[in-house]
């Protein structure tokens, strides 16, 4: 069963990639999203019949050199069996919904191959992101990280044409390759110090490589924090977290279905999978988990901050996924690794919910991104516009404070915030809790510009304006159910007692005294601090009605008022300026002096020149020597002989 889910979507890519002219463009798209659908219903049934005992199914033998044994696996716990759920639910939605979403996309990617060329890519995504989660050593990890980087760099590049397309994937792919080269650092560390690439053996070296050091870069560190540091680094990039956060919001140039697998539940989730994998090392690696803390914290604060004044409806989504992406990485900083997965879950239904739900509002506005052309289009749309009212209550935290009745980001974004305070980061508490603040305005300054209010875009447009087909109003209906249910209903497995989170993740999660002392302590924080979330989603809640509903000219008048703050939050806080400042234009200067000074004026105007004035001398040495005549190489010979003898008596080597 597990074998056929993984390679289900292989199948589907190689089909819908290479057989669709024979067997037709239509049947390659309706087979590569039923082989998803497969795949999708025997990981949820593997899910739920799963009996708790860790298992490692053979593939076959891939690397076998020396001590370098790295066989193809799927590593079977309960980890991974949440991960599957997460990763194939939200593909195959999303392949269903392509079918309407890519009906109508002609005249964006004139290609007569291009929307079974999309489903291959999908596919071949979504199987690169099972290969990862079901890895069962560092090679195999390794291989399903970059080819999740590698298809969506295909993926967010598919609109060909647009240079700002192409742009987008290369700075994806540059971005993610800096995070994969500590990540690389960290694989060769591990196999270094343990002499494996099994995470069965290296995790039964914890303890010993907590007391060993290594030395690196003059200087002794310690084992398992060094290679753990090196390992988030490549989280920081997938995940993309604060300082390797810059292509995300780029990323939006790909199609809106892309954006929701990208997104929601399966590349940005694969930094928080691997920290959670490598549980058993983390517990030993406390300053590496501090760092984490520090930057999950700033970039949850940072990406809200962003988005508060973002035009773009999918940018706005964008960096609401990265702020998201800062609250997991919090809680598995601080050791509930419980707790992160929990929020990944529910944020795979509620993101991609809001995700696919833009594009349903593109797809009827004829492609209208601005929400400063839109408004008033909840009764043009009132299926998406129910479906993202969904989605926003359950990113903002609606639910009845001091219970677990709510919807699916109410339950676990609070799980973090309770952990964080118990925890003892209390700098990541407020920060966490001003980012809540601050996202519940963004989201629902998002749905009061899009659905409320007058329009304020083309009247054609409006009026033209449709609702989406039901083949993309039944993913959203299905992430619907998923982002009202999901807190509720795995509110105890990722967020009960020790022993009863024990019991769920077995040994597929580690978790010391001191990662058990914080998710007890968590339970059991003031109610002040439980209540601080809901109270700060009111605040958010309240300022975007005021502003976008009740008196729509302050947002103009407060950006007057405070343009340097405004265009500091506008630009993103300078970092792709910054970035372009200090890494791109001085590396692209270095490669037009070694291009000019270099290439031109050495090789080509000196070496070249060189050899072209010599080369003439030389060929006509050679001419007369290859003569062609006997007589004429045996006197060379005999030459040769002669210089020969003479140097070895000379030198005393006839003795």
């Amino acid at each position: 069963m597990a074998t056929i889910l993984l390679f289900a979507p292989l199948l589907g890519a190689i089909i819908a990639g290479l057989f669709w002219r024979v067997i037709g463009e239509k049947p390659a798209q309706i087979i590569a999203a039923g082989l998803l659908f497969l795949s999708a219903l025997l990981s949820w049934i593997l899910f739920l019949g799963y009996d708790g005992q860790e298992q490692t199914i053979q593939i076959l033998r891939f690397i076998d050199s020396g001590t370098l044994v790295g066989d193809w696996a799927i590593r079977l716990d309960r980890l991974t069996t949440v991960m599957l759920i997460v990763v194939t639910t939200v593909s195959s939605l999303v392949h269903l919904y392509s079918f309407g979403y890519m009906a109508h996309d002609e005249n964006w990617t004139p290609s007569e191959d291009y929307r079974a060329r999309f489903f291959s890519y999908l596919s071949m995504f979504t199987f690169a992101m099972l290969m990862l989660v079901t890895a069962d050593n560092l090679v195999q990890i390794f291989f399903g990280w970059e080819g999740v980087g590698l298809a969506s760099y295909l993926l967010i590049g598919f609109y060909w044409k647009k240079e700002s397309a192409g742009a987008a994937a290369m700075k994806a792919f540059i971005v993610n390759r800096v995070g994969d080269f500590g990540f690389i650092i960290g694989i060769m560390m591990l196999y270094f110090l343990t002499d494996s690439v099994s995470f069965t053996e290296i995790f039964s070296q914890a303890e010993v490589l907590s007391e060993r050091t290594i030395s690196f870069l003059g200087m002794e560190w310690n084992a398992v924090n060094t290679a753990m540091f090196f390992l988030f680094i490549g989280a920081m990039g997938k995940s993309a977290q604060l300082f390797l956060h810059t292509w995300l919001p780029d990323a939006m140039e790909g199609p809106t279905p892309v954006s929701a697998l990208i997104h929601a539940a399966t590349m940005v989730t694969a930094g928080v999978f691997l920290v959670a994998r490598f549980s058993p090392l983390m517990e030993y690696a406390q300053d590496t988990r501090n760092f984490i803390v520090l930057i999950g914290a700033l970039t949850a604060f940072f990406a809200a901050s962003v988005a508060l004044v973002q035009n773009d409806i999918k940018r706005v989504v964008a960096y609401s996924t990265c702020s998201q992406l800062g609250y997991m990485f919090v809680a598995a900083g601080l050791g509930v690794y419980s707790v992160a997965i929990f929020h990944l879950v529910t944020h795979a239904f509620f993101k991609a919910l809001l995700f696919l739900g833009a594009g349903s509002v593109i797809n009827g506005t004829h492609h209208e991104q601005d929400m400063r052309r839109m408004g008033g289009l909840r009764k043009k749309l009132p299926y998406t516009y129910w479906a993202m009212m969904i989605g926003t209550l359950a990113i903002t935290g609606v639910g009845i404070p001091l219970t677990q009745i709510g919807f699916a980001g109410f339950i676990s974004k609070d799980a973090i915030i309770e952990s964080a305070f118990g925890g003892g980061a209390t700098y990541a508490f407020w920060l966490l809790v001003i980012a809540a603040a601050m996202t519940a305005f963004y989201s629902w300054r998002l749905m009061f510009m899009t659905f409320f209010g007058t329009n304020r875009g083309d009247k054609h447009t409006f009026d033209h304006a449709h609702e989406s087909p039901i083949s993309m109003l039944i993913p959203l209906a299905v992430l619907a159910v998923g982002a009202v249910l999901a807190g509720m209903v795995w509110y105890k497995p990722f967020f009960g007692s020790v022993e009863y989170v024990h019991e769920f993740f077995g040994s597929s999660i580690a978790m010391l005294e001191g990662s058990q002392a914080t998710l007890e302590a968590a339970h059991y924080v003031p109610s002040w601090v439980k209540v601080s979330p809901f109270l700060a989603m009111l605040l958010g809640l309240g300022l975007a009605w005021l502003f976008y509903v009740r008196r729509t000219d302050l947002p103009g008048k407060l950006a007057a008022n405070q343009p340097i703050l405004y265009r500091f939050l506008l630009n993103k806080w300078y970092f792709d300026e910054i970035y372009d400042a200090v890494f791109v234009r001085p590396a692209a200067a270095l490669g037009r002096f070694l291009w000019i000074r270099g290439d031109g004026g050495v090789i080509d105007g000196f070496l070249n020149g060189l050899a072209m004035g010599v080369m003439p001398l030389l060929n006509r040495v050679y001419a007369r020597a290859q003569s062609g005549y006997v007589f004429h190489y045996a006197f060379a010979m005999v030459i040769g002989i002669a210089v020969l003898v003479t140097y070895v008596t000379l030198t005393g080597g006839a003795y």
